[in-house]
């Protein structure tokens, strides 16, 4: 009885203590209910005083000011403050620089969901979808990526105009200034479209509207600097470029060596006080045209003429020079790879320049690193992942329909399992891109910075991107690999490395940028301990300390009560309110690892401290983990207010358990590398209490989505909505149109082109090549003839979407392609064909078919695929009731001599000067006639017995019937 007792009161006491971490009660409350606690457990068995005790005396130091801050707050104070490293003013200005947001949330543990149900959801003005659809059109239907990058090096002068004439490089500038002031939804937009086309034009575009002074300008630029500059730049009179990175400073702009000395000098005829600058810059977009130039560089005032003789360093400072100012030198090219946007190099040696150049004025003197962290954080959040999206869904579009039209071993390529894990990645990557555009363009139109947020945009886009690009070039292979302006993969794969370096090199970003920002930004206490403890008035600083260090104890046992109870149960059942059946259980998962985060990312703050900053690869981890649970969150959004179709659920599904399964990875990862082994098994316990949970995507679901991915229309309206976001065409002479032009065909015959292929693989065909086996199939009535120029019309459109390009010797100029299977020729060799039919059972004494065939009337309507009456049922066949309608079942046929068919072969054909892939196909026809002359030969001038008079036992040796003829020649066909 008294055993049962104990074991009672212990565990009220624990499911107590339990509830004050839950609930978050605060210390003075949170002590006052265990001290009851322990007074009543005591009473129901008074060896519960063996844990009751312990419990007392913590609550008794708690809630005793002078006794908890000697026990406990001074001691901690101490510790911590001679463990954390000296911050500079810029690491302080970079770690004060911007805002939070939704990613703020997820960190802490709790994610308000009601919160998240009212962001309003990014949608497009009127203005600015007409100009998507207007401007964009058109500048896109300008452009030609191929001949930008390996003829002219360049935009054409046409494209740099209507850039500037409509507004492009003010996408951001207020319209009270001229400018176009679209929203960072629209802005994302615009740049994905035009990135579709070319990223040439789309970097060109990008950076007056994201790293460029105009952004600087419309938040700290004085009202004279504004009224100087931004209506030019809006117009386009004005082509910006900043100035920050150079060979000593790169992901370090705080290491820029560029100097401004304060000193008097001349200017516009008077002597003022101002700047002798030096600096030399690299790396610079648009640099080579800009006519004004935004340089950061670290401002000194040795005199103290600015008048605080105290203060001699001013630090990091914007200023914005015109770039015919006397001593600035604009442009020597550089070549980045794969891209040749306008990019070069800034000089400058003992360039004067008055105070009033500083963006804001000499108030602002100091302050470039916030400016620049704050302001071209925003733009770090639209413009590379834009590009990173664009890219993305134009290779999803590309490769899907690629993968159905290409076909290896009788089936499209993408049905083999080995590419359907190919294809569906790329499928949920790509809707996982999209769903983070929206979600992270609603953050960036709410207002205010938040640069963690945008940090986790750019690395996590340009990372995803590549994925989806290399997936891609693996599922379309050679074609994707020869060069050439037929090349529809060439452009996004090239994008890749400049999207990973530039605006944040992405190793910096992962391992520094966001787990140490969103530390200090989204935590809600560690930014002001911080403060405190760097403190020079101690002893006011440990008062506020105390505070501040009990409320932050008790946020990490209650997100730690969460972990562990969500660990048993699944997590918070709180949901936005539009959450479904399918996005429920997801939003249950979100919480759970939400609260996990919180005490895992505490346990490395409290016990790695400064050393943190230098542990890059568990920063990393932490970042994956923090990164993902946003990214998730965009996933259940986007689907919320997508069409919540199959095909669209399969997406979100595919993609939301990449991001689980990665979340947990990076956990399990990060505990197994944490250098206190005790502490990381109990976090691990806490989090994790039965061990891993989520798993990546099935095999079936991937099949499944893999066959999606190759859909259109109805079956997959993720498909159908990419098309919007990109520039989509269906020209059958554009890089990225023919292979769409040819997809699209294939989708409307496919149930014709399937039916056909099917009796070709079982052998139910004449002939030697498609076109004999199409006028076999039209002759003995297995199709119509308007069915049989939809299968030779496709034929020649499949072939000619797959032909790479080929060159001269020099690699100069791309030659034009011969399609074999093209109407004329594929007319021209089937006439043939038919002729030497004929021929051979005149000579047989066969009765010759005097009907035309259907490739002799197709060479006379030559009709298209457009002309066919769209009413046309083309499963309902119709034909001649006779089977072997054109050629006889049986008798003999004598053939024409070798001689007479190389004769007749090369008369048609010249293969001297044949394109090589041509050429091949026209070996492989030589071979199969020189197979079949030799057969000819066997059996030229011997007698031939009348039809009717055949021996059906004759022996090999004799003339064998044209049924078993034909099957030996397919026979033949097969080895060659």
């Amino acid at each position: 009885m008294a055993i049962g007792l104990f074991i009672l009161a212990v565990i009220i006491q624990l499911a107590v203590v339990l509830a004050i971490l839950l609930l978050s009660l605060s210390r003075v409350t949170g002590s006052i209910v265990a001290l009851i606690t322990v007074i009543v457990t005591a009473i129901i068995s008074p060896w519960s005083l063996i844990l009751g005790i312990p419990m007392a005396l913590l609550c008794l130091v708690l809630l005793v000011a002078p006794l908890r801050q000697s026990l406990i707050t001074k001691p901690v104070y101490k510790a911590l403050g001679g463990t954390m490293p000296s911050m500079s003013d810029t690491e302080r200005e970079a770690l004060d620089a911007g805002t939070s947001w939704w990613e703020k949330e997820l960190f802490m543990g709790a994610p308000n969901w009601d919160t998240f149900a009212n962001y309003p959801y990014p949608q497009l003005s009127e203005a600015e979808q007409s100009f998507i659809d207007n401007e964009v059109e058109t500048l896109c239907a300008m452009l030609d990526e191929w001949q930008i990058q390996h003829k002219d090096k360049d935009l054409s002068p046409e494209a740099w105009q209507f850039i500037k004439s409509n507004g492009f490089l003010g996408l951001i500038i207020p319209k009270e200034f001229g400018g176009l002031e679209f929203s960072s939804y629209a802005q994302s937009r615009v740049m994905s479209k035009i990135a579709s086309r070319s990223p040439t034009a789309a970097v060109t575009c990008m950076v007056p509207n994201s790293l460029g002074p105009g952004e600087l300008l419309m938040h700290y630029g004085t009202d004279e600097q504004k009224q100087r500059w931004l209506p030019g730049l809006a117009k386009g009179d004005e082509v910006p470029c900043f100035g920050l990175t150079g060979p000593e400073a790169g992901s370090d702009a705080g290491a820029i060596p560029d100097t401004g000395v304060v000193c008097y000098g001349m200017h516009e005829g008077e002597q003022v006080l101002g700047l002798r600058m030096n600096f030399s810059k690299r790396w610079i977009t648009l640099a080579p045209v800009a006519t004004v130039v935004g340089l950061a560089f670290k401002m000194h005032d040795p005199e103290g003429l600015l008048g605080n003789p105290k203060k001699t360093d001013y630090g990091i400072t914007c200023a914005l020079v015109p770039a015919n100012h006397r001593g600035v030198v604009t442009g020597p090219r550089h070549n980045p790879i794969g891209s040749p946007f306008m990019n070069g190099t800034v000089d400058g040696k003992d360039v004067f320049i008055p105070l009033d150049y500083i963006i804001g004025g000499v108030e602002n003197a100091g302050r470039g690193w916030r400016m620049l962290m704050e302001c071209l954080g925003v733009g770090r959040g639209i413009s590379l992942p834009a590009l990173s999206t664009s890219a993305s869904e134009m290779t999803y579009l590309s490769v899907g329909a690629f993968a159905k039209v290409r076909e290896q071993f009788k089936i499209s390529v993408g049905k083999f399992e080995g590419v359907q894990d190919a294809t569906s990645r790329m499928a949920s990557n790509t809707y996982m891109l999209e769903a983070f555009r929206h979600l992270v363009t609603c953050g960036l139109n709410q207002g205010g910075t938040p640069s963690v947020m945008t940090a986790m945009a750019k690395y996590y886009a340009t990372e995803t991107m590549r994925s989806v690009v290399n997936d891609g070039m693996d599922v379309v292979g050679g074609r994707a690999v020869q060069m050439g302006p037929r090349n529809f993969l060439a452009t996004p794969y090239q994008a890749i490395p400049v999207s990973i370096t530039v605006e944040g090199a992405n190793i910096l970003t992962r391992s520094l940028m966001i787990f140490g920002q969103g530390a200090m930004r989204c935590h809600p206490y560690l930014f002001d301990e911080l403060q405190l403890l760097q403190s020079e008035d101690k002893a006011a600083a440990t008062e506020k300390f105390d505070t501040l260090f009990f409320k932050h104890l008790g946020y990490t046992f209650n997100r730690g009560a969460k972990a562990f109870v969500a660990g048993y149960i699944g997590g918070s059942d709180k949901a936005p309110s539009f959450a479904d059946a399918f996005t429920r259980p997801y939003y249950k998962h979100v919480n759970r690892l939400s609260a996990s985060f919180a005490l895992t990312a505490d346990m490395a703050l409290g016990l790695l401290a400064g050393d943190l900053k230098r542990k890059e690869m568990l920063s990393g981890r932490l970042a994956d983990i923090h990164s993902h649970l946003f990214i998730a969150t965009a996933i259940l959004q986007f689907y919320e207010h997508g069409s919540k179709s199959e095909s669209e659920r399969l997406h979100a599904e595919v993609a939301l358990q990449n991001s689980l399964y990665t979340i947990q990875e990076a956990f399990v990862s990060f505990f197994a590398n944490f250098p206190n082994r005790m502490a990381a098994n109990v976090v691990s316990f806490v989090t994790f209490p039965s061990g891993r949970i989520f798993t990546p995507a099935s095999d079936e679901l991937k099949r499944q989505l893999g066959d999606t991915f190759m859909d259109d229309f109805s079956a997959n309206p993720f498909r159908d909505y990419l098309k919007t976001m990109v520039y989509y065409n269906t020209d059958a002479d554009d890089v990225t149109g023919r292979m769409e032009h040819t997809y699209q065909t294939l989708v409307e015959i496919e149930p014709l082109w399937q039916k056909f292929k099917k009796a070709e693989h079982q052998d139910s065909f004449e002939g030697l090549t498609f076109e004999d086996h199409v006028v076999h199939a039209s002759q003995n009535g297995s199709i119509t003839e308007e069915e049989a120029e939809v299968l030779i019309q496709y034929n020649a459109m499949r072939f000619d979407s797959l032909l790479t390009d080929t060159f001269d010797e020099h690699l100069s100029e791309a030659l034009e392609r011969d399609n074999p299977h093209a109407l004329e020729n594929a007319v021209h060799q089937l006439t043939d064909y038919a002729q030497l039919k004929r021929h051979a059972q005149s000579k047989n004494g066969i009765a010759v078919d005097t009907d035309a065939s259907a490739v002799e009337k197709l060479a006379t309507n030559e009709p298209t695929i457009n002309d066919l009456d769209s009413t046309t049922n083309i499963d309902d066949h119709t034909g001649d009731a006779n089977p072997n309608h054109g050629y006889e079942s049986d008798g003999d046929v004598e053939l024409v001599s070798e001689q007479d068919t190389v004769k007749e072969v090369n008369s048609q054909t010249d293969f001297e000067e044949s394109e090589p892939e041509v050429e091949a196909l026209d070996h492989r026809h030589r071979d199969a006639e020189s197979h079949l002359n030799e057969r000819m030969g066997n059996n030229h001038n011997r007698h031939i017995t009348p039809p009717d008079e055949i021996n059906t036992e004759a022996s090999d040796n004799n003339i064998k019937p044209l049924e078993r003829q034909s099957s030996l020649l397919r026979e033949e066909d097969d080895k060659v």
